[in-house]
């Protein structure tokens, strides 16, 4: 029974773990385009002006 119990509480710690790491790719993925938001729009600024003559 004691084994049983072991090998629940691992399963809670891996799915706590996993909902750790979920969101911590999360946070650095919105913060990724966040700072590269500004560049992208630099360059399609750049573009239309090129367009525009």
């Amino acid at each position: 029974k004691f084994l049983k119990n072991l090998h629940r509480e691992d399963e809670g710690q891996d799915v706590i773990e996993y909902a750790l790491l979920g969101a911590f790719i999360s946070i650095v993925a919105i913060a990724a385009i966040q700072a590269i938001g500004p560049i992208v729009q630099g360059l399609y600024e750049d573009i239309q002006t090129a367009l525009e003559g």
